[in-house]
Protein backbone atom coordinates (compact mmCIF):
# COMPACT_ATOMS: atom_id res chain seq x y z
CA UNK A 1 0.00 0.00 0.00
CA UNK A 2 0.76 3.62 -1.09
CA UNK A 3 -0.24 6.71 0.78
CA UNK A 4 -0.21 9.71 -1.28
CA UNK A 5 -0.77 13.32 -0.42
CA UNK A 6 -1.22 16.60 -2.96
CA UNK A 7 -2.07 20.12 -2.89
CA UNK A 8 -3.91 22.38 -5.01
CA UNK A 9 -5.39 25.61 -4.49
CA UNK A 10 -8.93 26.41 -4.52
CA UNK A 11 -11.11 29.34 -6.55
CA UNK A 12 -12.07 31.40 -3.48
CA UNK A 13 -15.63 32.03 -5.54
CA UNK A 14 -15.67 28.43 -6.13
CA UNK A 15 -15.21 27.12 -2.05
CA UNK A 16 -18.68 26.90 -1.56
CA UNK A 17 -19.69 24.98 -4.97
CA UNK A 18 -16.66 22.74 -4.44
CA UNK A 19 -17.68 21.70 -0.84
CA UNK A 20 -21.03 21.04 -2.20
CA UNK A 21 -20.95 19.09 -5.12
CA UNK A 22 -18.45 17.20 -2.93
CA UNK A 23 -21.68 15.68 -0.66
CA UNK A 24 -22.98 14.14 -3.79
CA UNK A 25 -20.26 12.84 -5.51
CA UNK A 26 -21.72 10.89 -8.84
CA UNK A 27 -21.79 7.12 -7.84
CA UNK A 28 -19.84 6.37 -10.99
CA UNK A 29 -16.97 8.62 -10.12
CA UNK A 30 -16.95 6.42 -6.76
CA UNK A 31 -17.30 3.38 -8.38
CA UNK A 32 -14.07 4.11 -10.71
CA UNK A 33 -11.61 5.42 -7.33
CA UNK A 34 -12.52 2.05 -5.89
CA UNK A 35 -12.06 0.35 -9.32
CA UNK A 36 -8.51 2.05 -9.70
CA UNK A 37 -7.80 0.70 -6.16
CA UNK A 38 -8.11 4.18 -4.00
CA UNK A 39 -9.18 3.14 -0.92
CA UNK A 40 -9.44 5.86 2.47
CA UNK A 41 -9.78 8.98 0.08
CA UNK A 42 -10.40 12.28 1.73
CA UNK A 43 -10.32 16.21 0.91
CA UNK A 44 -9.58 18.56 3.11
CA UNK A 45 -9.14 22.46 3.01
CA UNK A 46 -7.27 25.13 4.52
CA UNK A 47 -8.46 28.34 3.46
CA UNK A 48 -8.05 28.52 -0.47
CA UNK A 49 -6.02 25.53 -0.53
CA UNK A 50 -7.22 21.85 -0.22
CA UNK A 51 -5.30 18.69 0.60
CA UNK A 52 -5.99 15.38 -0.62
CA UNK A 53 -5.48 12.25 0.63
CA UNK A 54 -5.50 8.50 -0.56
CA UNK A 55 -4.89 5.03 0.13
CA UNK A 56 -3.23 3.39 -3.03
CA UNK A 57 -3.66 -0.72 -2.93
CA UNK A 58 -2.63 -1.56 -6.76
CA UNK A 59 0.09 -2.89 -8.69
CA UNK A 60 0.46 -0.42 -11.25
CA UNK A 61 -0.17 3.24 -10.21
CA UNK A 62 0.36 4.87 -13.85
CA UNK A 63 -1.95 2.19 -15.20
CA UNK A 64 -4.65 2.83 -12.68
CA UNK A 65 -4.63 6.63 -13.08
CA UNK A 66 -4.60 5.99 -16.71
CA UNK A 67 -7.52 3.99 -16.16
CA UNK A 68 -9.21 6.77 -14.27
CA UNK A 69 -8.34 9.62 -16.91
CA UNK A 70 -9.97 7.35 -19.19
CA UNK A 71 -13.26 6.71 -17.32
CA UNK A 72 -16.21 9.20 -19.59
CA UNK A 73 -18.27 9.90 -16.40
CA UNK A 74 -14.77 10.72 -14.20
CA UNK A 75 -13.93 13.28 -17.09
CA UNK A 76 -17.36 14.99 -16.58
CA UNK A 77 -16.74 15.57 -13.10
CA UNK A 78 -12.98 17.00 -13.67
CA UNK A 79 -15.08 19.12 -16.15
CA UNK A 80 -17.13 20.73 -13.16
CA UNK A 81 -14.36 20.66 -10.46
CA UNK A 82 -10.92 21.32 -12.60
CA UNK A 83 -12.26 25.03 -13.18
CA UNK A 84 -12.39 25.41 -9.45
CA UNK A 85 -8.99 24.64 -8.86
CA UNK A 86 -5.89 26.37 -9.19
CA UNK A 87 -2.12 24.40 -9.46
CA UNK A 88 -0.26 25.46 -6.93
CA UNK A 89 3.45 26.78 -8.12
CA UNK A 90 5.45 23.67 -6.33
CA UNK A 91 3.33 21.39 -9.14
CA UNK A 92 5.93 19.75 -11.15
CA UNK A 93 5.36 20.12 -15.16
CA UNK A 94 2.23 17.47 -16.16
CA UNK A 95 0.99 17.71 -12.55
CA UNK A 96 -2.34 19.24 -11.43
CA UNK A 97 -2.59 18.65 -7.46
CA UNK A 98 0.99 18.58 -6.49
CA UNK A 99 2.51 15.69 -5.13
CA UNK A 100 3.73 15.60 -1.19
CA UNK A 101 6.48 13.69 0.57
CA UNK A 102 5.60 12.03 3.29
CA UNK A 103 8.05 12.92 5.60
CA UNK A 104 6.59 11.35 8.66
CA UNK A 105 3.95 8.35 9.82
CA UNK A 106 3.31 6.02 12.29
CA UNK A 107 1.13 3.56 12.72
Amino acid sequence: MQRKGMLIGVRSEAIEEYERIHQEVWPEVLATIHACNIRNYSIFRIENMLFAYYEYHGEDYKADMAKMAADPRTREWWSMTDPMQVPVEEAQPGEWWAALKEVFHVD
